[in-house]
């Protein structure tokens, strides 16, 4: 049985409007620096009576209000960003970033993930940053009706679809809904771990490399730098047997895996 639902009313449609989110912070203007260094502007800031700053870029408003006592670890509260591409404002994002820490944080508060697809989001693209705060700012790509062929990042028929064939393949999807979705890091490395020990050399090359550089990565935000060198030095051997058509539908992860190694410690 279902609920009726009220008629459409004549003329505009009243829920033809703009929500803005207001996140929790401990600190208005440790928000306020933080967004305007990734390319947003202050548009209403206030301390007394209550602290308020409201942020934007483009179509994108922000709206912190302080709330005294608040710890990072313990912030549940979320928001979600509809852009056509992820890829840009990824990109954006994450000079930003490095701007202002010298690299991509990919631990602690704030911290960021990559675009990936997101098996519980229809197969959308989508990554997350997590503020100083600990809100959660999840970007996700508007539709999937339109893919475009392309890379291995946002803009690719791969980001959309169906779930993809291969055992591997699918536990990645499994182990980035786990982490980058619920910020459940060791789960993920169970999943992942798991499969690419089940499937060894059986398993589809293109599908290896994403999951060894996956692991990798979500070894440094386990706080495993050695887990993570052990897994980038098996991607180098692997890499230098692939065929030249893997070695370039890969691309863009190997890039991302080198980025991770210089960022290592020692």
């Amino acid at each position: 049985m279902t609920a009726d639902r009220a008629p459409a009313p004549d003329g505009p449609d009243p829920f033809d409007a703009t929500m803005v989110p207001a996140l929790p912070c401990q600190d208005v203007d440790e928000l306020r620096d933080f967004w305007t260094a990734l390319g947003f502007e202050v548009t209403y800031r206030q301390l007394r009576p209550n602290p308020y700053v409201a942020l934007r870029r483009g179509g994108v408003d922000l709206h912190y209000f302080g709330l005294d006592g608040l710890a990072p670890q313990d912030n549940f509260s979320t928001c979600i960003v509809v852009v056509e591409d992820t890829a840009p404002v990824f990109e954006a994002f994450a000079a930003g970033l490095r701007a202002r820490y010298g690299r991509l944080p990919l631990t602690g508060f704030p911290r960021i993930t990559r675009p990936r697809r997101r098996a519980n989001a229809g197969g959308a693209t989508g990554f997350s940053l997590v503020d100083p705060a600990g809100n959660w700012v999840r970007v996700m790509r508007r539709s999937p009706a339109a893919p475009v062929s392309g890379t291995d990042g946002d803009s690719s028929a791969s980001a959309y679809g169906a779930r993809p064939q291969g055992r591997l393949a699918r536990a990645l999807d499994d182990a980035v809904v786990q982490a980058d979705s619920h910020g459940e890091t060791a789960q993920a490395r169970k999943i992942l771990g798991g499969a690419l020990r089940r499937a060894g050399d059986d398993a589809d090359a293109a599908d290896r490399v994403r999951a060894l550089a996956y692991l990798a990565e979500l070894a440094v935000r386990g706080g495993d730098p050695d887990a993570a060198r052990a897994h980038l030095d098996e991607l180098d051997a692997l890499t230098g047997a692939l065929d030249v058509g893997v070695r370039d539908a890969v691309g863009p992860v190997l890039a991302e895996a080198a980025d991770l190694r210089a960022a290592l410690p020692g």
